[in-house]
């Protein structure tokens, strides 16, 4: 009984330490320290965008035309597409768009096979002689002054990255979409802190920039969210997160949708657990440590934590005393309230975080039966309601 009692507290205080300690932890930290990143508008680097695309017929005219609307020197940007081996008429819009623009610098390279989004970025990065090298979506929209608010961290040369921040556009109105954007809010709380801290564990695909000397290639399976900013901070470089850089992007509109996208972002998941077992030394990385712990590894192990829970509960509640059988009838009634949420679609409020968050971890089963069982690709199908 004592060794199940000791597995049960360590599953259910990893779930609890991943969405609601850690996170508290952070706003406790952030009003004991008075530390703010400093910007520097003057700094106009050389900077190149890089847009990744795979069959956006549908949205990179408007994409490609948001990139010219961007305030910055004209003759300190230009504009890489990386096309990830596009079956439809992606690069015959961009072709036309550059021979009607002239005047811009912007080229488009094709990759052979379609390897994914990873494996486009490297290929294409060869082509970047600027210093500073911006990432984006296709369907990911910049306000005006997005890339030099990137760029005006990188005064500091012990920055090595910076990402902005996503905004959704359709949270009001969709169960989906409003789900993700509670979390997501979440999520951003905890980047801006640590990054005033000291560096954050993972940026965003939509929106980031990284020195381009420091770019590396990562294999095709990983993405540069995850993988840079780790592999910086392990080189005692610094990633940051600048809420005034800001993407406009549709979240997932339907469950289906949403839910493929997270098994995607699981794809690599078994490894983010614990890239490397020196990132918890925290003599040497300090608060990085403290910050992959919460909102990494314990996130990476929901999936684990909520099943051992579980499993264990039920043993105990049989054999055990009242305090096991409450326990067992708590977490009875949250996947209830999952279902029930799976089953209605109402617009409860509680109903619907509960039922994402669940829709969350499964998407992580998902992503580990994947990894198990050889299925996990660099390559996948976009949702159709974000574009």
């Amino acid at each position: 009984m004592l060794v199940l009692t000791i597995i049960w507290c360590i599953a259910v205080f990893v779930a609890f330490w991943a969405m609601v300690g850690y996170p508290l932890s952070l706003v406790v930290l952030s009003k004991m320290s008075k530390k703010v990143n400093e910007k520097d508008y003057s700094y106009e680097p050389t900077v190149s965008i890089m847009v990744v695309a795979h069959n956006e017929e549908s949205v990179i005219a408007d994409k490609l035309q948001n990139l010219l609307n961007i305030e910055y020197p004209a003759e300190k940007i230009d504009f890489l597409i990386a096309s990830d081996f596009s079956t439809d008429k992606t690069d015959e819009i961009v072709e036309a768009f550059i021979a009607a623009h002239p005047e811009r610098r912007i080229r488009i390279h094709k990759s052979e096979k379609h390897y994914g989004k990873t494996n486009a970025q490297n290929e294409t990065q060869k082509l970047c002689n600027a210093e500073i090298l911006v990432m984006t979506d296709a369907n990911a929209m910049f306000e005006a002054n997005a890339v030099r608010e990137l760029v005006s961290y990188f005064t500091d040369p012990s920055v090595a990255y910076v990402t902005g921040q996503l905004r959704y556009v359709n949270t009001d109105g969709n169960n989906t979409a409003n789900s993700e954007g509670f979390y997501w809010k979440l999520d951003l709380m905890c980047r801006n802190i640590e990054s005033k801290l000291q560096t954050i564990t993972a940026g965003n695909g939509a929106i980031y920039a990284v020195r381009n000397e420091y770019y590396i290639d990562v294999p095709p399976i990983e993405c540069h969210d995850s993988s840079f900013p780790f592999v910086y901070a392990l080189s005692k470089k610094r990633a940051l997160y600048n809420p005034d850089a800001i993407a406009y992007e549709k979240a997932g509109e339907i469950d289906e949708d949403e839910f493929k996208r997270k098994v995607r972002m699981n794809r690599d998941i078994l490894t983010g657990i614990c890239p490397n077992v020196c990132v918890f030394n925290f003599i040497s990385y300090r608060w990085f440590s403290y910050f992959y712990f919460g909102h990494r590894t314990c996130r990476y192990l929901l999936w684990l934590v909520h099943l051992t829970a579980l499993a264990v509960n039920i043993p105990m509640a049989v054999l055990g005393c009242l305090f096991w059988k409450v326990t067992l009838g708590l977490q009875a009634l949250f996947y209830l309230i999952a279902l029930l949420g799976l089953i209605t679609r109402g617009s409860n409020r509680l109903v619907k975080i509960v039922f994402y968050y669940c829709m969350t971890v499964v998407a992580q089963w998902k992503g580990v039966v994947n990894i198990i069982t050889g299925k996990s690709k660099p390559v996948w199908e976009k949702a159709e309601s974000t574009r």
